[in-house]
């Protein structure tokens, strides 16, 4: 039985780079498991819950080939436990996965590796761009939080990506509240637009890091794929029709006031405390220059906030649930935020001065 040895951090960064990935539920016992592969000193390895698919790649000093699936959480949490800087050694025998350092041994199971259900490429895309990373990290983190959660509208549990030749959109909203967010590329952009499922979101926002370095999209039909670094993405696509989010978003609001992000955030946060725990409903009452903020519960406990604001119109009184507004001031990053009314009964636009590519709208609640 030939045994391949390898550095433990050599194998531990691509199992940590994919394990989002994995099934948790178990449908299948095999999407449990990661997909390992070498082949001419190249290490892969893969994970797939059957909707999303993540392969991490690292060049390896030099390997015998393998082909294995194992436990992706036995594999991950003994290479977690092992010391760093040390040797593994793997030997691979019909059902049986060993893994051995130093005086440790661990025999875990190994299904079958033709059994590993990979996502098949369709054909060539229907469109392809580049951005850095950084770019479309922050993309997706300003508006993932607005995605609805297993809503029966199925083609809300995501984020449209919109591209047109000038600009890339990508929007999210759960039927309550709606963020917008748009992107002007150097490069022209092909015109198409998909609806990434919402772990697959959050799996690229884990997986993206703070860098330069280039990230390649490729859209394809049903499916998207993205590439950087050593990391190669697979999606399958929501097919549905995302609302119109052009009719949501006001237009034309008279009334404005600017606060500071981290006083509001921090008043709310406080209001939130003693807010009823079902529906987290807060009112805002704006009067001249002079925001309060009021929440209570069943148990007749009740939270005050003022906050000076210039502001000297019509007085307002407005309900909202808590937690929509602190999602928003949570995800941005401005020192100051503009929020701009019509009346008690219509929804809040929340905008960054000087910012015209962010919009955030949340509809009111009977307080």
């Amino acid at each position: 039985m030939q045994t391949i040895f390898l550095s433990r951090n050599d194998l531990l960064a691509p199992v940590q780079a994919v394990s989002g990935a994995v099934e948790r539920r178990n449908t299948l016992p095999i999407l449990g498991n990661l997909l390992l592969e070498i082949q001419n000193g190249d290490l892969s390895v893969t994970a797939t819950d059957l909707e999303i698919q993540v392969t991490a790649r690292a060049k390896l000093a030099s390997a015998e080939p393998l082909t294995a699936t194992v436990s992706a959480r036995k594999l991950q949490e003994i290479l977690r436990s092992l010391p760093e800087e040390t040797t593994v050694g793997i030997e691979v025998a019909e059902s049986k996965f060993t893994l051995k350092s130093g005086r440790s041994r661990f025999n875990l199971q190994a299904l079958p590796a033709k059994d590993f259900p990979k996502l098949s490429q369709t054909e060539a895309p229907v469109a392809e761009f580049k951005l850095q990373q950084r770019q479309l990290k922050e993309i997706l983190q300003a508006v993932q939080y607005s995605m609805a959660h297993q809503d029966i509208r199925y083609y809300l549990n995501g984020l449209l990506v919109s591209l047109t030749q000038e600009k890339l959109v990508a929007v999210a909203t759960d039927g309550h509240r709606l963020a917008y967010t748009d992107f002007s590329p150097r490069e022209p952009l092909p015109t198409t637009e998909v609806i990434l499922p919402r772990k697959a979101v959050s799996e690229i926002v884990r997986l993206l890091s703070d860098s330069d370095t280039e990230v390649v999209v490729s859209i394809r039909t049903g499916q998207v794929g993205i590439r950087f670094g050593e990391i190669e993405f697979a999606t399958k696509v929501i097919d549905g029709k995302f609302p119109d989010y052009n009719k949501v978003i006001p237009t034309g609001y008279q009334k404005t006031i600017s606060l500071d992000r981290g006083e509001l955030l921090h008043a709310l946060q406080r209001a939130a405390i003693l807010s009823n725990e079902k529906f987290r409903g807060i009112r805002w009452i704006v009067t001249d220059n002079t925001l309060r903020i009021l929440s209570a519960n069943a148990e007749q406990e009740e939270a005050q906030e003022e906050l000076p604001v210039e502001y000297n119109q019509a007085p307002l009184d407005i309900g909202f649930n808590v937690g929509y507004l602190l999602d928003v001031l949570l995800n941005t990053k401005s020192k100051t935020v503009d929020f701009s009314f019509g009346d008690s009964n219509s929804s809040m636009l929340v905008t960054i001065p000087g910012d015209t590519s962010f919009k955030y709208v949340v509809m009111p609640m009977r307080i």
